[in-house]
Parts: structure tokens; C-alpha cells; sequence
């Protein structure tokens, strides 16, 4: 496999001071391996924990991590903005920081990267409780019924992009979980080109999961009619 010339990698964290040393120790030799040059961005939502405190240690120790972060705590959508923001390089992928996946399998998304603007992940089987399964399913039919697209696996926190691909879709609006959505629906109006690839997901070891809490779902309903309104009059 030939190296990309350059590769941004990113992962978005909150509250996950057990996760963020493991995942970015076992992203970087991978790095080394795929990018002639290349960067890990440990984006911290507002952690309350320890987080933070871990990627600024993570990063004097190299100088290919950044620690990027923000206060208070505003969501996934926000996270993936700073992420995308601090990226300097034409290639960009992101891994939700819960360890949930294998930066290995990023090959997959190689393999796709000169044909696509956009490739997104979609979990083989995904070890998650019952209830995340069913908000995953009212996902797919909610983006099918008000934005007309449908994939596989719409929140797969496993996703590359081309950065000429996203400052197309840019500015994007969503601080929290409605951000993919966003993503796709803006890559569905400008006919980007998106493929689809499986990925791997594992049980979580450590941490709790936020994304199916009352909170985040109402959130992401109220940010999806916001969504829904500025499309559907032209504002982007």
C-alpha cells in the first residue's frame, strides 16, 4: 500500500480519561505506517474529568498530537467541528474516542479514498444495548423521510473525508448529534460522491455512553426541523 502525502486524524472525547491515552498510543504507529506526514487532534468536549489533562500531556510528548478543547461541554456536533477546523491536512478521517473501533481498518477507507469524496463506516455488528439499536433505526427512516437519503449506518463514528469535500458543506450548524445528518443531507444537495465501507465495533471497556439519553434525542429532533427549515429555504 502506497502512503497518502498527508493524513489529519482526529478523535472527539468527553469524559473519557480511561480511553484517550490507549486510543491515541495505538492510533500513532499506524499513523507513522499509512501518512508520509500526518497529525492526531485529541478534541476534548468539555470533559469533567481528567481528559484534557491527558491529551496536553500527550501532546508535549510529540509533536504530531494536538490537544484542541472547549468549555463548557456542547456536543458531538461541536466537537467534529473543532475537529474539522484544526485539521491541516487534504485528507481527514475521525474516530469516536470511546474505543469502540480499530484505527487499523482504516485500509478500508484507503482503498476508497481516490473514488469518493466522502466514505463512511458502517458496523458489522454493532455492541451496543437495545435501545441504541432502535434510535439507529428511527434515525434511518427520520433522515430517509425529511432529507431523502439513506446508508447503512448514518452515526458511524468511523468517517473520512476529503478536505476540498468539506469546506463544500461548510459552515455546518449542528452542535450535537444531528451533525452527520447535516453532513449528508449538504453532501446529497452538492452530489458528492459517498461510499460506504464495514467496519469492526467492539463493546466498550471503559466509560459510559451520553448518545441515547432524553437530552441528546431531543436535542438532536430540534436540530434536525432547524436543519430541515434552512435546506428546505435555501440557506446553505
Amino acid at each position: 500500500m502506497n502512503k497518502l502525502p498527508e493524513l489529519s486524524i482526529f478523535f472527539p472525547f468527553w469524559n473519557e480519561e480511561d480511553n484517550v491515552e490507549r486510543v491515541v498510543r495505538g492510533a500513532i504507529p499506524i499513523a507513522k505506517k499509512i501518512a508520509e506526514k500526518w497529525e492526531i487532534i485529541m478534541v476534548d468536549d468539555g470533559s469533567s474529568d481528567n481528559t484534557f489533562a491527558i491529551s496536553k500531556k500527550l501532546a508535549k510528548e510529540n509533536v504530531n498530537l494536538v490537544a484542541v478543547t472547549h468549555s463548557p461541554n456542547r456536543g458531538y456536533g461541536s466537537a467534529l467541528k473543532d475537529g474539522f477546523n484544526n485539521a491541516k491536512y487534504n485528507t481527514i478521517v475521525f474516530l469516536d474516542g470511546d474505543g469502540q473501533f480499530n484505527f487499523e481498518e482504516i485500509t478500508k477507507f484507503l482503498d476508497n479514498i481516490n473514488s469518493a469524496d466522502i466514505i463512511i463506516g458502517y458496523r458489522k455488528r454493532r455492541k451496543d444495548d437495545f435501545k441504541r439499536h432502535i434510535l439507529m433505526y428511527l434515525l434511518k427512516i427520520w433522515d430517509f423521510i425529511f432529507f431523502g437519503f439513506y446508508f447503512k449506518d448514518i452515526d458511524c463514528g468511523f468517517k473520512m473525508f476529503k478536505k476540498t469535500a468539506l469546506l463544500d458543506l461548510m459552515p455546518l450548524q449542528s452542535e450535537g448529534a444531528m451533525i452527520t445528518t447535516e453532513i449528508l443531507a449538504k453532501a446529497k444537495i452538492k452530489k458528492l460522491k459517498i461510499k460506504e465501507v464495514e467496519v469492526t465495533h467492539y463493546a466498550r471497556k471503559f466509560g459510559i455512553q451520553s448518545g441515547g439519553n432524553l437530552y441528546v434525542v431531543i436535542r438532536a429532533i430540534l436540530e434536525s426541523f432547524i436543519l430541515w427549515w434552512d435546506l428546505k429555504n435555501g440557506r446553505f
